[in-house]
């Protein structure tokens, strides 16, 4: 006869959901009534707990995790109770004093003899919970699923516990259902704290030495690619192109889109209702796919918190109808910190635009104080302006890297100083503010922090320099450096006159790549941060064309970078609370915090009007810091503005795993590209309506290269099938496509009504018939 196995275990999990304090439940009141079990005396009534697996729904993925939903870490101080994960696990200090408190409170109740023969299986037992696999462990991969009072145990193992030390289950859980369950039923008991995994419960978790060959690190696959995790952090952005932070202690992050329009983003992840800035009546966009122009930059004052200045880069056009790049200087409002003074701005710089493309638009500031501007060759292809060029041209301020001083004015009335050691301050036939030149068009550029304890690395200005038509490259930016353009394209020569030039004298790249691996290089940052302690080091960039993430890792001892690809989205590596599995293809821009977490900006359309466009933080699932190390106070600031909560819309990976089985199954990421979101049909009638052509209003040279894609629309009735793939920073593009995704499950909810529809119109033919 059939036993009621399964009303048992859900009575163990609805009874005990919340784990009681050993105070609470698990130290029995002395009764002076003694035990005998296994020649073992306990003075406590019996009461044990029995847990299964049955009833979890959803997949168990066996990667590092620990009860908290976060990934292991290494603790920061020596553990004294659970040793054996004093190098990485789930447990700081004062987890391992309570740990160890509940172990000496058990061994009160225990007599000598049991002491010797249970107390190495209580501490096992109960130092699961700093495993770097307890989530595992204990069922609380998901958060949904019931938590086990203990942790998986292996057969052998557990046969051996309950022969030996069975009535000390009574100590380690309240649950009473196991005086009717499992007491003298080891097979029983074995059974329900079984694993359907045998590699990972204990003792065999710690054998296993392919979980542990390489714990703590950043995960890769067989193809070397880095297993990284998302979250969502903003979303219905028009072509964000900068998120920068006023380095103020507040922790607000300034999103600014392409149109324009600056957004104020609180620490919570609330967005204040009314922008910080919204110049978009002078900042010359358009709607047209990958169209270059528009607000671009932006920079605050190191001194931004006492004077309140701020710096941005844009396209306007002026009276006559001339393109123009401007840098300007602007205050924030002395009546609320949440917005700027429009009224303030400051001219500093105008350069004018002989073609629409090639804009540049990055602006920083050194560790040095200085503001660096980063400006494009004067767009068109080839750089054709003049003899050798506008980037090879030293008189010329277009295809340069810029250094000014913006605190002061200089003798002969510009509205900044020229730096004293700027390279070419002496050179009549040079510009004074340029600090370096052979520059094609570097789209977003970064200082390096330098590692939180070394310091090395401080101060590095890394660059993505867009190329022509072979290569992309990344750059360190160096005082008086000539970066070859036109003369090379990455480390191969592409005006074979130039390039052949003894006094040309160029810096290499760090690293470049061709046309298989993308199209457009958008530079990102050195990480920096407290979260991801694995990430220390690496420089996170990636391909606007194809989506692609990369990281490059310096090698100490030959200074060589080696690249590897960064892959988002396996659900083994990924499951954990708010993180997801995709993100949209067209990659703008990167960012840091104020703390120096990294993150990414992209789009599913590359349109400055298009809402399509998503922030991401990245999160490093393999190893976080330890609890409270990266915890900081955001000076608060007061908000006149409604603060708009945040709403997700992108899937996590646990919300994939639990849809019903007749949903597609997720698929791993096995490359390292993109996922593209579908268009609605709503926004595809929209966006489909233009025709795109070549720009009417600076012409690019046709076949060739171009930073971002240079477009104007005429409207048409909307071609059937036009590729994705064409889209780029180089050349002219159509609109994105239909593609089949997550909404087709969407439109599957309708066939029901239409075939409810259908079988109405035959029951009435038949009424007709009769």
């Amino acid at each position: 006869m059939n036993e009621p196995y399964d009303e048992v275990v859900q009575d163990f999990y609805t009874s005990d959901l919340k784990k009681p304090t050993l105070k609470e439940a698990n130290v029995c009141p002395r009764t002076g009534k003694s035990i005998r079990s296994s020649g073992v005396s306990f003075s406590c009534p019996r009461a044990f707990l029995c847990l299964s697996l049955l009833c979890l729904t959803g997949s168990l993925l066996g990667h590092p995790q620990c009860l908290d939903y976060g990934p292991p870490f290494r603790p920061p101080v020596h553990l004294e109770f659970c040793s054996a994960y004093e190098n990485f696990g789930c447990c700081d200090q004062e987890r391992d004093n309570s740990i160890a408190a509940k172990y000496w409170d058990i061994m009160d109740y225990i007599d000598p003899q049991g002491r010797k023969q249970c107390g190495t299986y209580i501490k096992d037992i109960l130092c699961q919970e700093c495993s770097p696999y307890a989530a595992h462990l204990y069922d609380a991969e998901n958060p949904r699923t019931p938590l086990r009072n203990l942790p998986g145990l292996c057969f052998d193992y557990c046969s051996e516990f309950h022969f030996n030390c069975r009535s000390a289950i009574g100590l380690l859980t309240s649950d009473k259902h196991i005086q009717e369950c499992c007491e003298t039923n080891k097979t029983r008991f074995c059974n329900l704290l079984h694993l359907h995994d045998e590699d990972y419960c204990f003792p065999n978790v710690l054998k296993n030495t392919a979980l542990n060959r390489n714990l703590g690190s950043v995960v890769e696959d067989r193809k070397g690619c880095l297993q990284l995790c998302l979250t969502e952090v903003a979303n219905g952005l028009r072509n964000p192109v900068l998120m920068v932070h006023a380095n103020d202690h507040t922790h607000r992050m300034f999103v600014a889109e392409q149109v324009g329009v600056i957004w104020v983003y609180l620490p919570d992840g609330s967005r204040l209702e009314e922008p910080f800035l919204d110049i978009k009546s002078i900042v010359l966009a358009t709607p047209w796919i990958g169209d270059e122009r528009g607000f671009l930059g932006m920079a605050f004052h190191p001194e931004y918190k006492y004077n309140g200045k701020f710096y941005i880069y844009y396209s306007y056009m002026d009276k006559n109808r001339v393109e123009k790049i401007r840098i300007s200087e602007l205050k924030v409002l002395a009546s609320d910190v949440n917005k700027a003074d429009p009224l303030s701005e400051r001219n500093l710089l105008e350069l004018e635009e002989p073609a629409a493309n090639h804009n540049g638009g990055q602006l920083l500031f050194g560790m040095d104080g200085y503001m660096y501007l980063f400006t494009g060759d004067g767009g068109k292809a080839g750089d054709p302006f003049g003899k050798f060029g506008n980037a090879q041209n030293k008189s010329a301020l277009l295809g340069k890297v810029l250094r000014i001083d913006v605190d002061g004015k200089s003798p002969d009335g510009k509205p900044y100083r020229i730096p004293p050691d700027n390279p070419f301050v002496s050179d009549p036939k040079a510009r004074p503010e340029v600090y370096a030149y052979g520059v094609r068009n570097m789209w977003r550029c970064a200082v390096d922090r330098g590692d939180p304890v070394t310091k090395k690395g401080r101060g590095r200005i890394f660059c993505g320099d867009v190329g022509q038509n072979r290569f992309e490259e990344i750059d360190v930016v160096v005082k008086g450096g000539n970066y070859g353009w036109r003369a090379k394209e990455g480390f191969e020569c592409y005006d074979t006159k130039l390039c052949h030039n003894s006094s040309l004298d160029d810096i290499l790249p760090i690293f470049a790549y061709g046309r298989k691996v993308g199209k457009s290089v958008t530079g990102g940052y050195v990480y920096r941060g407290c979260e991801s302690p694995n990430l220390n080091g690496l420089y996170i960039f990636g391909d606007f064309m194809n989506g692609r993430l990369m990281a490059l890792q310096e090698e100490e001892k030959t200074n060589k970078w080696k690249k590897q690809d960064i892959c988002i989205g396996s659900t083994k590596a990924c499951a954990f609370p708010r993180m997801i599995s995709s993100y949209s293809k067209f990659i703008i821009s990167f960012a840091e915090d104020e703390a120096g977490e990294l993150y990414f900006m992209s789009t599913s359309y590359p349109s400055a009007y298009a809402p399509h466009g998503s922030l991401y933080k990245f999160i490093d699932p393999a190893r976080r810091a330890p609890p409270g190390k990266c915890k900081y106070k955001p000076v608060p600031v007061k908000t006149k503005s409604k603060r708009i909560p945040f709403v997700p819309r992108a899937k996590t990976v646990l919300e994939l795993l639990n849809e019903p089985s007749t949903a597609k199954p997720l698929k791993k990421s096995s490359t390292p590209t993109a996922a593209i979101p579908t268009v609605s049909s709503k926004q595809a009638k929209k966006t489909s309506s233009t025709k795109i052509k070549a720009s009417t209003v600076k012409p690019a040279s046709s076949g060739k290269k171009r930073q971002k894609i240079k477009a104007v629309a005429k409207h048409h009735r909307p071609k059937q099938k036009e590729k994705v793939s064409h889209i780029s920073r180089t050349t002219p593009a159509p609109p994105l496509p239909k593609m089949k995704s997550s909404h087709l499950t969407r439109n599957k909810k309708l066939l029901p009504k239409k075939a409810a529809l259908a079988k109405e119109k035959l029951k009435k033919k038949k009424k007709i018939k009769k």
